[in-house]
């Protein structure tokens, strides 16, 4: 993997934080903190894009002749098929 050397500049109170997260053992050092960030804001990006997406879909589906019972219905039997309910 290659690597990117970055410069940035913190104020004195996010330089303790960050100091601090690492003084927990949380991190190894200030370097595997910020890629965490990186990472984690990364998935919920993704988890915000699909729900966009999601949200487009479903306006763009119109409207429903179904009850908001039978919709229900038809979403906990998708999610037991899934194993999620």
């Amino acid at each position: 993997m290659a690597v990117t050397r970055k410069t940035i500049t913190l104020s004195d109170q996010q330089d303790l934080w960050v100091k601090g997260r690492v003084a927990s053992g949380d991190y190894t050092n200030d370097s595997e903190y910020f890629r965490d960030l990186i990472r984690r804001d990364q998935e919920q990006n993704a988890r915000i894009l699909a729900l966009k997406h999601a949200v487009q879909e479903g306006l763009q589906s119109g409207d429903s002749d179904r009850s908001v019972v039978q919709i229900m219905q038809d979403v906990e039997r998708r999610l037991a098929a899934n194993g999620r309910l």
